[in-house]
């Protein structure tokens, strides 16, 4: 009985349903084999990172554009936010440029899960710290509203990189013990 690694899907699959050359064009290349992967961006997995971005880039502003009572408090929330924001956009652009398959040494289910779990803590912290810093100024309460967004988002994230990885793989191994 083999127990050999599985293939670990990271997204849905970048051919189109009707299949890999429905998008053949005149030169006879498929959309799927050229550099942006045209299905990506209408994933809900992409949605829910253009929607953290958004989020955290609201939030990120709300802080900037405020008068700041607790220095500390606040600079840890835009340190935190804009890392988050930056790691979720590299994420984003190695689905989108399919990195995945040129980077093959890096674990890109692994890597993706564990950031969503230190970040969704880090972000979670620092929207409490902020929320009870924020002395009911108006720009402070809605940064801390946009980061618990941001913070119930990225638990989302949490939850589907989980799916993707854990259960794809143990479910494949599964299927392999049956046969």
């Amino acid at each position: 009985m083999s127990h050999g690694a599985g293939l670990v899907r990271t997204t849905c699959s970048s051919g189109s349903a009707l299949g890999p050359r429905a998008g053949a064009g005149p030169q006879g290349t498929s959309a799927s084999e050229g550099l942006v992967d045209p299905v990506y961006p209408r994933t809900h997995g992409a949605l829910l990172k253009v929607a953290q971005m958004v989020s955290l880039l609201i939030a990120f502003i709300c802080v900037r554009s405020s008068p700041w009572i607790s220095q500390s408090a606040y600079r840890y929330f835009e340190v935190v936010t804009i890392c988050n924001l930056i790691m979720i956009l590299a994420f984003y652009l190695v689905h989108l440029f399919r990195l995945y398959r040129v980077l093959t040494c890096i674990s890109w289910p692994l890597s993706e899960l564990l950031h969503y779990l230190i970040g969704t803590l880090l972000l979670l912290i620092a929207s409490i710290v902020a929320a009870s810093k924020s002395y009911s100024q108006s720009e402070l309460v809605a940064a801390s509203i946009f980061g618990f967004l941001a913070t119930f988002l990225c638990l989302a994230s949490v939850w589907l990189s989980y799916k993707i990885s854990c259960v794809t793989q143990s479910t494949e191994m599964h299927l392999n013990r049956i046969k």
